[in-house]
């Protein structure tokens, strides 16, 4: 026997073992997004009608958000008579924060900052930030709405919010939004990252029957007021850094309805200020393993490697490196047929996400459509964040007891 029957041989046995990994994992990324057709479609901005009359209170956790937060409160001043209360939860920000909440109570009385109270061992900040401002929020509101201090929301969006929440039975509801992007690294990175979260979960939209693949996004997180106080607040999540969809999970458990819709018509989000800090910031908290059991989180480290890390690299083996006869081999002339059909589906996705990024200012836009090619890092990524907890999030410093 030749060496390069040999070779031959190990390269059919390598490609076996490839296409067993992949298989299975690229049978469950296609169930999954075969759902897409069926999703709820985008929520639209409404306007309130008066039995909505002061239902909703609102509370927006901040630490240092001066030069971020301006566009949500500006956005929220437009929001209507349904929303009773706009409570900022300060946890002693040293950029002016509070001032700026000030200055748009003098226009909107609605508005009102409070300082919550030192945060207690065994809990992240900003779900102690969300449970203080639930604890002195109005009982006679009928839904708590969390907003994070980076969104921008669209006039309507608190009455589509709740009408839809309402409409469709919803104890629960967050939204995901438009990402904002601006420089050429994060239009590459950005939708790598995210594309994490798609293939791991059913399409927003999807109602998820399995409490524990249920996906939640606190940037803008309504829940019925009767349901947050019958699971104690944000208490079952204190000490989780991805606390929505770790208390979304624990409510879906208790029975209740929890949804994940499409909310790129009714919010903007610029989360992080180039690639660096997206990686650093935003990858860090994806691999959701304080809301996951281990062997959740080993099956999703599995699922993106075979979908999304490998098929990317393995063409390329394929172009560059495995020789001409390998072709003839049926195990290899499987593995690459199915990688490129990997890739066809990630590409084509890019279509089905486009309209969940505002490009209109970015530099370097085009990027976008090459990021696919960012895959391998993004999972990559996921890796080291699901062997890594935290130990500083937005400048608080955490001990190894979390």
């Amino acid at each position: 026997m030749t060496t390069l029957d040999n070779a031959l041989i190990v390269e059919s046995a390598i490609s076996l073992l490839l296409l067993l990994i992949q298989v299975p994992a690229t049978a469950i990324l296609f169930s999954r997004l075969l759902k897409g057709p069926r999703r709820h479609p985008p929520i639209e901005p409404q306007q309130p009608t008066p039995e909505l009359l002061g239902k909703v209170s609102i509370v927006v956790p901040t630490l240092n958000e001066a030069l971020r937060i301006s566009p949500l409160l500006a956005g929220l001043s437009q929001q209507s008579y349904e929303v009773r209360e706009i409570m900022v939860v300060d946890s002693k920000s040293s950029d002016g924060t509070p001032d700026l909440v000030k200055a748009s109570q003098q226009k909107d009385p609605r508005f009102r900052v409070m300082t919550d109270d030192p945060l207690p061992s065994g809990w992240v900040g900003r779900p102690w930030a969300l449970h203080n401002g639930f604890l002195y929020s109005s009982e006679a509101s009928q839904w708590f709405l969390g907003l994070d201090a980076d969104i921008q929301p669209h006039p309507g969006l608190v009455a589509g919010l709740v009408k839809t929440a309402e409409a469709q039975g919803y104890d629960l509801v967050s939204l995901s939004p438009q990402f904002i992007l601006k420089y050429p690294g994060e239009c590459w990175l950005q939708p790598a990252l995210l594309m994490t979260l798609l293939y791991r979960f059913d399409p927003a939209g999807i109602n998820t029957e399995q409490p524990e693949r249920v996906m939640a996004n606190g940037q803008c997180f309504l829940c019925r007021r009767s349901v947050l106080a019958a699971v104690g607040g944000y208490s079952s999540a204190s000490n989780s850094f991805c606390d929505d969809v770790t208390l979304a999970r624990n409510i879906a458990i208790q029975g209740y309805k929890v949804g994940f819709l499409d909310g790129a018509k009714v919010l903007k989000v610029r989360m992080y200020e180039g690639a660096m800090e997206t990686w650093k910031e935003w990858g860090r908290s994806l691999d959701l393993k304080d809301a996951t059991s281990r062997s959740q989180l080993w099956g999703d480290l599995w699922l993106l490697t075979s979908v999304q890390g490998l098929p990317l690299l393995i063409v390329l083996t394929f172009l560059l490196i495995s020789p001409p006869l390998s072709y003839s081999l049926t195990p290899p002339l499987l593995l690459l047929g199915l990688n490129l059909f990997l890739l066809v589906i990630r590409f084509a996705m890019l279509i089905a996400i486009a309209p969940s990024y505002d490009r209109t200012n970015a530099k370097g836009s085009w990027l976008f459509w090459l990021s696919p090619l960012a895959d391998p890092l993004a999972v990559l990524r996921i890796f080291l964040s699901a062997f890594r907890t935290p130990r500083e999030w937005r400048g608080r410093k955490y001990s190894a007891e979390l």
